[in-house]
């Protein structure tokens, strides 16, 4: 079994010597493609309402994801709270813009711990989700926990909106990205996700990711060790460009790119309030997001059924597992 990357950094002390500068760029912020510069060390916060703690709103085994990222025994996922965007139609919209400012705050200490517990429970991977605004919390937790004999690979599960020298500094720390691509129109990304540069922003940070770890490798029980898979989630009303996007990651990164084409959109959040989202997807925008990715030769990948949509609404206001 391929062992994770960034072992060979905490051997030679470069996992510590990252940490730390990704931990500069919070004070003033230059974590995320805003830039806002607040002083996050010094707890302030801006959008993504986060200060020098990252906030867990759940860590838990999850089954839902593709299956080469959870595998029969679970994705060690850890979903922090908050975000660095503000989607209409955000499907993790408990957490990420209702979520109480502060709650579930983690100390680098307790958030190494949660990785090791998901690791004793037989997590196959550690997973990352909506990490973009607090990439130097995540590390610098791994640095403890690998001090400690963690070894799970790093999956880094984003919306895209990923900053590119953030993203650098991640270069042998993360194993895969699993990216959101939204968007290839920055007026759709402003209106529907209040992000100033989203397409440009998410397509540079791809194309960085590919070159950190390229193609995705599975190992010989099907599981994701290394590489890229990119996720596009189909809107109604082809606010999403699937074509478009689809083309991207074909002309950019080739036929051999992996992309996970989601139909699991329902109007959820604020989406009522719009005359394009307050509906499910139509069964023949799906046929047509289906012939798009066709055209765009690239046979690598997950495609769900229509009827997704039912099947992935989680409730982070229950006890125990959100999804279950």
């Amino acid at each position: 079994m391929q062992s994770p990357s960034y072992l060979k950094l905490l051997a030679s002390g470069e996992l510590r010597r990252r940490s730390e500068q990704l931990l500069g760029r919070l004070q003033p912020c230059e974590v995320c493609p805003r830039h806002c510069r607040v002083k996050r060390m010094d707890d302030m916060k801006a959008i993504c309402r986060t200060g020098r703690y990252a906030e867990v709103a759940s860590h838990c085994l999850h089954h839902g994801e593709e299956p080469c990222i959870s595998g029969e025994r679970g994705s060690g996922t850890v979903f922090f709270a908050h975000c660095n965007l503000e989607c209409l139609f955000c499907q993790n919209h408990q957490i990420s813009q209702e979520w109480a400012d502060g709650q579930g705050a983690a100390s680098p200490r307790r958030l190494a711990g949660i990785y090791l517990e998901l690791e004793r429970q037989g997590a196959h991977n550690l997973n990352w989700v909506s990490p973009s605004h607090v990439v130097p919390q995540a590390v610098e937790a791994l640095v403890l926990a690998a001090e400690r004999g963690f070894r799970l690979p790093v999956v880094y599960n984003s919306n895209g909106y990923d900053d590119l020298d953030t993203l650098r500094l991640l270069d042998g720390i993360v194993d895969i990205y699993m990216p959101d691509m939204k968007y290839c129109d920055e007026s759709a990304a402003s209106e529907l996700s209040k992000a100033v540069g989203y397409a440009s922003n998410a397509q540079a940070a791809i194309i960085e990711m590919w070159r950190q770890v390229g193609p995705l490798a599975l190992d010989e029980e099907g599981i994701a060790r290394r590489g890229l898979l990119v996720r596009h989630l189909v809107l109604p009303g082809g606010l999403s460009q699937t074509r478009e996007v689809l083309g991207f990651l074909s002309n950019s990164l080739g036929k051999g790119a992996a992309v996970s084409l989601m139909a699991q959109y329902f109007p959820a959040s604020g989406a009522a309030s719009h005359p394009l989202l307050r509906r499910p997807l139509a069964a023949e925008e799906w046929e047509r997001a289906l012939d798009a990715l066709d055209a765009s030769g690239i046979e690598e990948g997950f495609v769900q059924e229509l009827s997704a949509s039912a099947n992935y609404r989680p409730d982070f206001n229950k006890q125990g597992h959100p999804f279950e």
